[in-house]
């Protein structure tokens, strides 16, 4: 459906950084619009109504309304004491997103959203979910407001997250199982933008910080509350700003919306964690900030990864939250800038990371997070008692226990 012909400028001058316009949703090179013809003038009216909307005072109001009330916010910054003097380094803060509605930080994008599309008069919405999460705060927002929602999933990932297809449907949400190529996330991906070619006038609630302008601006700045509020917290426990911000990224809302508030403070190093899976090779991990060259995937132009045919590769991670080929346009910017870094956790360290969380804490991390968890617990240990590290917890493990419970067992 998609292609990357025509890129502003040819891959020639990608070396190139510029800034970001958020306007016109470039993050340097990266981002821009690449749809069918059939959804121009839709991608164009989204664009429109959330520049209207984003600053405008009543629906600020609405959305802290349901930030506050329904999704119980703000979460939580804890310190991590047992976890800290375990490893005998820098203080561990997590900001505790598993503590929200739901369980993680989708559905502070959902109800932003939502509430979007409600505006816009859209009563019908369709989503795509990987782990489940964002079904699952979808189909719980669509409910809220009344609104009609079908969430597509790869049917691998309906197997390896049955609670939460459960959960949708309990919620009221069609679940559409789909069972084409790698039945991941790509693949709900590709048929969530199918069923909105079919239907223009749906209105497709994107999970993470991906797809055409204006859905990865608007995703980053509905999810900077978490990035917000950790600012805020973290001055009012150390009287400083931490040195270094830490989330994991498939997509990269959970990070993106850590990251962004910290981008002009240049002493906060911020570190993304992609998913090393079982090794480098093709099929093996889904890290394309490591393994990736620029192209176009589902209308927006970032880091892909690609299989020996130039075509877009099968990918693999232990999180089926995780498993995408692409990521978000604006951390392709942040790579190439060098103000982020993106390192990896394999599928053993982050299993790892979720028993060591479990037992120093008492908390149970989503298998997305604990990827994140799992680089802490190495660079905590190499860097000084008053150095301060937060990791973005971004979901609860409920999910995964099953999953987690097989795993432990081979």
């Amino acid at each position: 459906m998609y292609n990357s012909q025509n890129i502003p400028g040819g891959t020639e001058n990608l070396s190139a950084i510029t800034k970001s316009d958020d306007s016109r949703g470039q993050f340097g090179l990266y981002g821009g619009v690449y749809v069918p013809d059939a959804l121009a003038p839709v991608i164009d009216d989204i664009a429109k109504a959330y520049a209207r909307y984003k600053n405008d005072p009543e629906f600020q109001a609405e959305l802290a309304y349901y930030l506050k009330n329904y999704v119980g916010r703000e979460s939580p910054l804890f310190f991590a004491a047992n976890l800290t003097k375990n490893l005998g380094g820098a203080k561990i803060y997590l900001k505790r997103e598993d503590l929200n509605h739901l369980g993680a930080h989708k559905v502070n994008n959902t109800i932003g959203q939502c509430l979007l599309a409600r505006r816009m008069g859209k009563t019908k919405i369709i989503a795509e979910t990987g782990a489940g999460q964002h079904g699952v705060a979808t189909a719980a927002t669509a409910a809220l407001l009344g609104m009609d929602c079908t969430v597509y999933m790869g049917a691998l990932d309906v197997e390896r997250q049955h609670l939460n297809v459960e959960r949708m449907r309990m919620l009221g949400a069609k679940v559409v199982a789909v069972s084409t190529g790698g039945a991941g996330l790509k693949e709900a991906v590709d048929e969530a933008l199918n069923a909105w070619v079919a239907d223009p006038e749906i209105f497709y609630v994107i999970g993470s910080a991906v797809g055409p302008h204006p859905f990865p601006v608007m995703v980053r700045d509905f999810q900077s509350v978490i990035g917000n509020e950790t600012r805020r917290q973290i001055l009012e426990a150390e009287q400083r700003l931490p040195d270094y911000c830490i989330a994991c990224v498939g997509g990269g809302s959970n990070s993106i919306g850590m990251f962004h508030p910290f981008f002009k403070d240049t002493d906060v190093k911020l570190i993304g964690v992609e998913p090393g899976g079982r090794g480098s090779g093709l099929g093996e991990h889904a890290a394309p900030l490591n393994f990736g060259n620029p192209d176009v995937l589902h209308g927006s132009f970032s880091y892909v990864l690609h299989d020996e045919n130039g075509e877009v590769a099968p990918v693999h991670s232990i999180s089926a939250g995780l498993d995408y080929p692409g990521v978000g346009p604006e951390h392709s910017f942040l790579k190439d800038r060098g103000r982020a870094e993106y390192v990896l956790a394999s599928d053993a360290e982050a299993l790892e990371a979720f028993q060591t969380l479990c037992r120093t804490e008492g908390i149970i991390p989503a298998l997305e997070s604990s990827h994140a968890i799992a680089y802490a617990t190495k660079l905590a240990p190499t860097l000084g008692k008053d150095q301060i590290v937060v990791v973005c917890l971004s979901g609860r493990g409920d999910k995964d226990m099953a999953q987690v419970l097989e795993l432990l067992k081979a």
